[in-house]
């Protein structure tokens, strides 16, 4: 174990509204069950800016965000025994305890670590000895989401770690750590998406993008995208969508088009956007009798989805999906040997490579549909 503090550079988040400033920051050495990373990519996710959103009354600062990264074991606290210094590792901000009510029961992948809390994207920013192991000009800084990955080194508990394959190129399987796993599962997990059916995917960001590859992948015949970013569409089609929609290009409301087009609507139909219109307009969208809505996105503000009870006494169901209905540390090491395999396509997700002092580009960029 390495009892050396490192001073590195991170992204820090000093309070709501503002941006990132690149900062130089020590990074103490892990404690017992904790590990130290060096990460050596991360995903910007829209998370992240949700976080520092100043109508998203949780947030806390300072704190260094990211939670999309992989990287390399740089040293271990007291007490880890599943790691060692040079693993390939992506950190998880859904733990996997393996011993709590939730970690033992097959219907979930909560883990008690995280299920105790309002909103998950305020849950474990300190350590759980309560203390940070992140100071900056002589402050301490929150972690976020028990990963923060906007560090060059981060410390996480062990039970927010999984080991993955020595070989897979980390500035790719970085997305299995949020965006992918969490798309594709909703349609593979959560939706449950059966051979032949049909399905709708609302947003075609990158989470959208992997929810099409589910779909394809678990065997839809149908599968609409659909986006106000007709950017979006070439990939899309790439990656499984047969059709791909407008809505600000249609006369009708969508519901009422993807109604016409499979027969009075979709099997399945999976929101990655967040917003309360589109959430509405993805549960229309479905067919009376079975169909399934399920939510990924969530907005920043308190906002409800307007449902009807006889909408659902009709046989409509809905469900929704945290980082896709995976046990984290089980399936991370298995979504990384399927993409060494080439069962999927992570390589389409990533647009741009830019230099971490780049990170407010990344963040425009991902903030304007590029």
């Amino acid at each position: 174990t390495s009892s050396q503090v490192i001073k590195c550079k991170a992204a820090v988040a000093w309070e709501a509204g503002k941006p990132l400033a690149i900062e130089e920051i020590e990074v103490s050495p892990p404690k017992d069950h904790e590990v130290r990373v060096k990460i050596v990519a991360t995903g910007v996710c829209r998370t992240d800016h949700h976080a520092v959103n100043p109508s998203f009354k949780e947030g806390v600062f300072p704190v260094i965000l990211g939670h999309e990264g992989a990287g390399i074991v740089e040293s271990i606290g007291q007490g880890v025994t599943k790691f060692k210094p040079g693993d390939n590792v992506i950190p998880l901000y859904m733990p996997q305890c393996g011993h709590c009510k939730f970690c033992l029961n097959p219907k979930t992948n909560l883990c008690e670590k995280i299920s105790k809390v309002k909103t998950p994207i305020s849950d474990q920013d300190v350590m759980s000895d309560g203390t940070s192991r992140f100071t900056c000009k002589g402050k301490p800084l929150y972690h976020f989401m028990g990963t923060s990955t906007f560090s060059q080194y981060t410390v996480v508990s062990e039970s927010s770690l999984a080991k993955i394959d020595a070989a897979a190129p980390l500035d790719k399987v970085c997305l299995i750590g949020c965006g992918f796993s969490t798309g594709y599962g909703a349609a593979i997990n959560t939706a449950q998406v059966e051979p032949g059916s049909t399905c709708a995917v609302f947003g075609l960001g990158g989470v959208g993008l992997s929810a099409v590859m589910g779909c394809k992948a678990a065997g839809a015949s149908k599968i609409l995208g659909i986006d106000i970013n007709k950017d979006k569409f070439l990939l899309a089609k790439k990656l499984g969508a047969t059709d791909c929609l407008n809505p600000q290009d249609l006369r009708q409301p969508i519901q009422e088009l993807i109604a016409e087009m499979t027969n009075g609507g979709v099997d399945f139909a999976i929101d990655c956007v967040g917003i309360p219109d589109v959430m509405k307009a993805a549960f229309e969208s479905t067919t009376v009798g079975w169909g399934t809505f399920v939510i990924v996105g969530v907005a920043v503000s308190e906002q409800s989805i307007p449902v009807s009870p006889m909408q659902l006494i009709m046989g409509r169901k809905i469900k929704a999906t945290f980082f896709g209905g995976w046990k984290s540390v089980n399936s991370v090491p298995k979504l990384v040997s399927d993409y060494m395999a080439k069962k999927f396509d992570l390589d389409a997700l990533v647009s741009h490579t830019l230099p971490f002092e780049k990170i407010h580009d990344a963040f425009d960029l991902m903030i304007t549909g590029k």
